[in-house]
Parts: C-alpha cells; structure tokens; sequence
C-alpha cells in the first residue's frame, strides 16, 4: 500500500431525486478534488435514496433501478471519476438483465474500471435480492480496496473474510443511526421534535445523535472492524430525513488500530479527509492476529446450526 488521501461523506438524500442526489454528488467531488482526495466514498443507496424503497411496489422498483455498469447514474459517476482522476464510490439500486434487483455500491475509478458491490445482508424490499460475493480490488491508487455495505459489516465474518481476501482499506457505506430495532439496548429513533428545532438547538440535536441512538452505538463496535482486522475502515453515512427515521451522519475514517483519524460531528451534510499511512499496516495488532490463526479449529464457521434466520426476519423482529 501507497499513502493514499481519502475522504467520507454524509449528506441527506432526496428519496427517488436522482438529479439532486447526482448534483450534491458532483458538489463534494469538487471539494474533494480541490483537497487532493484520490478515493471519495458516499453512503449507501445515496443516488436513489434509502428507506423509502420498502414502501414502493415492485413497479416503482424497477422503474428506478438501473444496470450496472451500462446504466446512465454508474456511467455519470465514471466519467465523474475521470474529469478529477479520483475513485468514487456511491450507492443505489441495481437492476439486472434476469430481473433481480440489488441494494449495489458502485466504485469508479479514474482509469474506467467499475466494481461493483451487491450487499450481502439485504433487508430493504422483499423484490431485492442480497448479494453472494465479496469484492475486493485494487486501485489505481496502489491500495487495495474492499466494501461492505451497512449491515454486512454487523456480520464479523464478513469483514473478516474481506481481510483475508488482502483488503488494505474498508469501504463501508452506511444509511444508519436512529433506526427503530427491536433489540432493546441498540438504536432507537431520533426524536424528531428535537432535529427539526437542530438549528435553535444543536447541542440538543448532538446529544441525540452522538448517544446511543447514533455514534454511541457505532463506537461499541465499529472500531473493532478495523482494529481485529488491521485496515483501515471509511465510514460514510446518511444524515438527516431518511423517510421516516432521521440518519445520524458522524462520517468517519478509522485506522487499523481502530482510532479515529478523523469524525464530523455536523448536523448537515459534510466531508472529512484524512491521509492513510501504509506504516501502521506493519504489525498491526489485526494482522499479527491473522497470522495466528488456526483455521484448523473453524470448521464450525461453516457449518449451519439450525438457527440462521433471513436478514429481514432477524431486522424486523420476525419469524
């Protein structure tokens, strides 16, 4: 790995608005640009919008999703990609040629390549269908990338395997924070008394999304993703008015340590840039961890126990 400038986004999204999406899109690869990025990462579904799609019909679906790579949103991005010679990550929904649909992250890189990835842990819409490989690449930029996408990165074993697949730096798009789960001690909804009056209020407003509803959960596991594993971990995310929740922003780029470089605390949408250098890869608590392991004792990874339940079923509290 080369030392590699990169930069997290959040930013509220327009729910079926591609163009205002595209255009906020355009705005931070700009800044970016201007700053030096070589790898600007958005949060998932941010093209097309997030948490409304559970409530459309498989129609509506369909009509909103495109192909990738043919697709006009995965073309934009990656002539977008060339005018300022940067990778570019962002989020939508996937149609393919046999009709399935997926919750996709597109990564455009300067030199025309398009990877895509197709999120495992899928729970948006019954009509979308979750993803069944990992994607791990190589840049122009001389690091090697992986992504997960929101709740794939809940599942320790796919990060882990992300790792083992040599990502140096984890890509990992979310739409999330004040969500309504059904665990009793994880997030719960921001009050939205308090975010509309965010501008009055904003330390109010920090509380909420910096407690447990928000960073405060992230903080009990996020971290150790980066640490356990020895890479760097991107963290993009939504913020604001997600449909019916509020996204609680706190963009974010960790070190393989699992310490924040760098964190937006901001109420609005908002980029944070760090350098990523390739020293502190070098016998990292993670990889040193790696390379103790003793895959002759995990055969029990592997096997089914009876109790694996949908994604949908284990999000929704449902059977």
């Amino acid at each position: 790995m080369t030392n590699v400038r990169v930069a997290s986004v959040q930013f509220e999204h327009a729910a079926g608005d591609k163009a205002a999406n595209f255009a906020k899109v355009e705005r931070f690869a700009r800044d970016a640009k201007a700053q030096g990025v070589q790898i600007l990462v958005f949060p998932e579904g941010c093209l097309t919008g997030y948490w409304f799609l559970r409530r459309q019909t498989q129609e509506q679906l369909i009509v909103l999703a495109e192909e990738v790579p043919a697709g006009p949103s995965t073309q934009r991005l990656l002539a977008l990609s060339r005018e300022h010679g940067m990778t570019i990550g962002a989020g939508l929904v996937e149609r393919t040629s046999d009709g399935k649909m997926y919750n996709t992250y597109i990564v455009a890189m300067p030199d025309g390549q398009v990877k895509r990835h197709r999120k495992i842990q899928s729970f948006e819409h019954a009509c979308i269908s979750s993803g069944s490989e990992y994607t791990v690449f190589d840049t122009p930029h001389g690091v090697r990338v992986g992504v997960l996408i929101c709740y794939d990165n809940n599942i320790i074993e796919n990060v882990r395997i992300t790792a083992l697949m040599g990502a140096e730096v984890l890509l990992a798009p979310h739409q999330t924070g004040g969500c309504n789960t059904v665990s009793p001690h994880a997030m719960k909804p921001i009050d939205q008394a308090i975010w509309a009056r965010r501008q009055q209020d904003p330390e109010a407003a920090r509380r909420e999304l910096l407690g447990d509803k928000g960073r405060g959960w992230l903080m009990r596991w996020l971290p150790s993703r980066a640490h356990d594993n020895g890479m760097f971990l991107v963290f993009s995310n939504g913020i604001g008015k997600d449909d019916d929740e509020i996204r609680t922003g706190n963009a974010m780029i960790f070190d393989p340590y699992g310490r924040i470089i760098t964190e937006t605390h901001a109420l609005d949408d908002a980029m944070v840039v760090a350098d990523l250098d390739p020293a502190l890869l070098h016998n990292c608590t993670g990889q040193r961890w790696i390379l103790t392991r003793r895959p002759d004792l995990y055969a029990m990874l592997a096997k089914p126990t009876g109790r694996e339940r949908d994604t949908r079923a284990v999000r929704f509290g449902k059977e």
